[in-house]
């Protein structure tokens, strides 16, 4: 199995790069031999049926999982395992601590604190992960609130909030730690149909006006297909398809894209190649 060489050059260096990975939950195997790579600044978008391991994949490079097999290198830098005599060895909680904090993630169900205030949501881990000052951690948390168009909630509890508001708080928190990788996993499921939209065009915002990497799991196809550099298609824990979202979306190459996007999208609303 190939290992990461400390004279790459990191120009050319994939912030994020899966080399045959597997991962298995009991005998259900998830993901078999996954071979992929994000560049930096790219935005990266998994599509799929449910249960092809789009979230799993955000999930092992958040770390809350850990590959059964195979190495995630982060900027060239293993993640949790590097390779000793042939064999992986785990890395220590502080070295996979410290190359999480690069990495930020925006969950289905937002996931805030409900004891604590939107500032103190937003500014609990820049002060005890990344050791800022209260005061620059509030200052950091009051633009970012006008960036969401939250600048009025800031002493609020997740409770008051409608979705769309803890989700915008959600992105918020995780902007706070200025990432260079976030990763969204169906940020918009849980929320009404008529506030998605207010959701995906602040992400839009974010993709168009900053340098973050992001590797997204969406259904919301055109979203996909408006921010991104490259779609993956997925089923069964593999890719069936890599392409640039024109292609992906007119043209796809595999019979079970097509037949995705057609489930998803309607009769008529692709081509065929």
């Amino acid at each position: 199995m190939p290992t990461p060489t400390d004279t790459a050059d990191t120009a050319d260096t994939p912030i994020i790069e899966f080399r045959d990975v597997e991962k298995r939950f009991g005998d259900n195997v998830v993901l078999k031999d996954l071979d992929f790579h994000v560049n930096r600044g790219e935005r990266v978008t998994l599509i799929g049926p449910s249960g092809s391991g789009k979230t799993t994949i955000l999930r092992l490079v958040m770390t809350l999982e850990e590959a059964t097999d195979g190495m995630i290198l982060i900027d060239g830098d293993p993640l949790t395992h590097r390779i000793v005599d042939g064999r992986r060895v785990r890395l220590s909680n502080r070295e996979i601590k410290r190359t999480r904090t690069r990495i930020g993630m925006v969950f289905q169900q937002f996931n805030l604190f409900p004891n604590m205030t939107v500032i103190q949501n937003i500014t609990e881990s820049p002060i005890h992960v990344l050791g800022q000052s209260r005061a620059e951690a509030t200052r950091r948390a009051r633009e970012l609130l006008h960036q969401v168009g939250l600048d009025d909630k800031a002493d609020a509890h997740p409770s008051s909030l409608s979705g769309g508001q803890q989700q915008r708080v959600a992105i918020a928190r995780a902007l706070a730690m200025d990432p260079e990788i976030l990763l969204l996993d169906e940020v918009t499921s849980a929320l009404d149909p008529e506030i998605v939209g207010e959701v995906l065009g602040i992400l839009r915002r974010i993709a168009e006006d900053t340098d973050i990497t992001m590797l997204i799991v969406t259904h919301e196809m055109q979203f996909a297909r408006d921010v991104s550099d490259r779609v993956l298609m997925f089923d069964g824990g593999s890719i069936v398809e890599d392409a640039d979202p024109d292609t992906m979306f007119t043209a796809p190459a595999h019979e079970r894209t097509r037949k995705f996007l057609r489930a998803v999208l309607g009769e008529g609303q692709i081509g065929t190649r």
